[in-house]
């Protein structure tokens, strides 16, 4: 047996289970016309083409958002500090009620959690907020905490790769994801380059959780982590990210990351799939990050997917936008409320972020 099928033996018999999922959005939802009303009265009088802003919120798809805040409270954030702290307010309530589902769907209390793995990319605290999420479920005082920052986009599935790891290392326990991304809180005013006019149309707000379980924990229902990749593409640190400027975070865009999408992404899922002993074909759930128009159509095409095989991506982003590192677990969330999947279906998360960085999860209910 050669060691790749003997992995893949050792992936069957040992794969950490999802058994518990869920999300939650601040109550401020906002149509899409009305935010984009809004922000062309913030620019009208210094941008120099006005059409062009017209012609990219449109092209995003977006029929609204969820925003952390009431459209109104935005306007006294003037500054880092301040926009920080909104979000230090936000992100412990979204982030509980979303844990508080994924718990509810998993048939567990918060103090059977044992290690919680927390990612967001749209705010800095320290302690980490979900410190804060801890203490207002009343997890139990010996939780082990790993807060990872900066991954971006790609965290969601990053997540769910190390989330799984855990607990692929100690089957008797439970492992908790964890997302918070309100992207809202990140605009930049005073910048009028093409990436953050995408940006201000794109990116909303939401958190999502996860729970997985070792296969110590048997007549668990759900699907299982056969196997997970990590790719980071080097030299790509300028294609997507932030810059820290005195006013934030300021987004970092470049047209040529969907080149970086179609140079790569077909490749490395096929030699990923051919570890596993499968194709494209024995895929019958796409999972794709849903970073954009641009960016889902290049992945349907690189990939040959037939039609409607990102659906619920699209359906994600019109919803809602670009929620970060939150929209995979979103929407792998609507495909298991659904009931879509049935025993034996493979599934494929892929997550893209900045680095360039890219993300694998394979999936098997």
């Amino acid at each position: 047996m050669s060691r790749e099928m003997a992995a893949q033996q050792m992936n069957s018999e040992i794969a950490p289970r999802l058994i518990g999922a869920g999300t939650a959005l601040p109550p401020n939802y906002v149509d899409q016309e009305h935010i984009t009303a809004r922000l062309r009265e913030l620019w009208e009088r210094r941008y120099s083409d006005l059409r062009r802003f017209d012609q990219i919120q449109g092209a995003l798809g977006i029929t609204g958002r969820h925003l952390a805040l009431p459209i109104e409270a935005y306007i006294p954030l003037d500054t880092f500090a301040k926009t920080n702290n909104a979000w230090m307010r936000v992100a412990p309530e979204v982030g509980t009620a979303a844990a508080r589902v994924a718990l509810d769907r998993a048939g567990l209390e918060p103090r059977d959690v044992d290690h919680l793995f927390f990612v967001t990319v749209t705010g800095i605290a320290t302690p980490s907020i979900d410190t804060r999420v801890i203490s207002a479920l009343g997890m139990r005082k010996d939780v082990k905490r790993t807060p990872i920052f900066g991954l971006g986009c790609v965290a969601g599935a990053t997540g769910m790769a190390r989330t799984s790891d855990y607990v692929r290392a100690f089957p008797s326990e439970i492992s908790m994801l964890l997302s918070i991304e309100l992207c809202s809180l990140t605009l930049q005013r005073e910048d009028l380059s093409i990436a953050n006019i995408i940006a201000s149309g794109l990116f909303g707000d939401g958190s999502a959780a996860m729970i997985f379980s070792g296969n110590d924990r048997t007549g668990a229902a759900g699907p299982q982590v056969i196997a997970t990749r990590s790719l980071l593409f080097p030299n790509t640190e300028e294609i997507l990210g932030w810059e820290v400027v005195d006013s934030g975070f300021k987004i970092v865009l470049s047209s040529k990351l969907t080149d970086l999408v179609s140079a790569h992404i077909r490749e490395e899922v096929d030699s990923f799939l051919a570890i596993q002993n499968l194709e494209r074909p024995n895929i019958r759930h796409w999972i794709a990050h849903a970073g954009g128009p641009k960016v889902l159509r290049c992945v349907e095409s690189s990939l040959e997917l037939p039609e409607g095989a990102l659906a619920r991506s699209w359906r994600s982003l019109e919803s809602v936008g670009n929620l970060s590192s939150a929209s995979v677990m979103f929407t792998l969330t609507d495909l298991i409320d659904e009931g879509a999947a049935e025993p034996g279906d493979y599934g494929m998360v892929i997550g893209m972020g900045p680095g360039f960085s890219v993300e694998l999860v394979l999936l098997k209910w």
